[in-house]
Order: structure tokens, then C-alpha cells, then sequence
């Protein structure tokens, strides 16, 4: 589960500075410890990949948006989500609209990840 080199460093910086609406959402219930004091990074290099957010409890939770239902990014999305469950993670896959119509939703989700009380797709 070890961070990669500076450029991939360099690429989350640069990532985090140019976040999509529905991660900036996300985050300002993530951030500073506001989901019952977990801590979260967003925008984390695992690997080859980077995640859009990071509880150090080895869950990730990803945010994707409409391009994620063409075949190319499916099939990303997949190897992505192979790699990071090798790695021991966790993962959370939201949509987009999810975090803007249903965020209170989303938040017990991710809660009920971190505890363990869903079942890993």
C-alpha cells in the first residue's frame, strides 16, 4: 500500500487542485476528520493509480461520473478496482448525481464501509 514516486505526487497535487464539483462536495464532508473522525486524503497515488479519496483504514472511495459507463473506462475502472483490492483496500464506487441529489446517503455508505457493514461487490 505504499505512495509512489514525486511525479505521481506531482500529478495529485495537481488533481487536487482541479477536483470535479461532485469531489469538492464530497470532500467538504470528508475533510478534517467530519465523517465520525476518520481521516481521509483525497487524490492519493496507490500504485499506478490514483484514487479520489483515502481513509488510512485501507478504504477508497472513487467518484465517478457519466464517462465511467463507456466500455474503455469500464474496463479501467476494473483493472482499477482489481489492483487496489489485491493491495488489500476496500472500495466505494459513487456516481457523480449521487453525491448532489442523495449526499446524507452517500455519507452512511462510506460509514457503513469504514465499519464493515457492507458486503465488498
Amino acid at each position: 500500500m505504499a505512495i509512489t514516486d514525486h511525479k505521481r505526487c506531482d500529478q495529485a497535487r495537481r488533481l487536487r487542485r482541479s477536483q470535479t464539483p461532485a469531489e469538492a462536495r464530497l470532500w467538504s464532508g470528508l475533510r478534517g476528520r467530519r465523517l465520525q473522525n476518520h481521516k481521509f486524503a483525497r487524490q492519493c497515488p496507490i500504485g499506478p493509480f490514483t484514487v479520489d479519496f483515502l481513509c488510512r483504514g485501507a478504504l477508497v472511495v472513487e467518484v465517478d461520473g457519466v464517462t465511467h459507463s463507456e466500455d474503455h473506462e469500464i474496463a479501467y475502472d476494473q483493472r482499477h478496482t482489481a489492483y487496489l483490492k489485491a493491495q488489500g483496500f476496500k472500495i466505494v464506487r459513487v456516481m457523480n448525481d449521487d453525491v448532489y441529489r442523495r449526499f446524507d446517503d452517500v455519507m452512511d455508505m462510506i460509514l457503513l464501509a469504514l465499519e464493515g457493514k457492507i458486503p465488498e461487490a
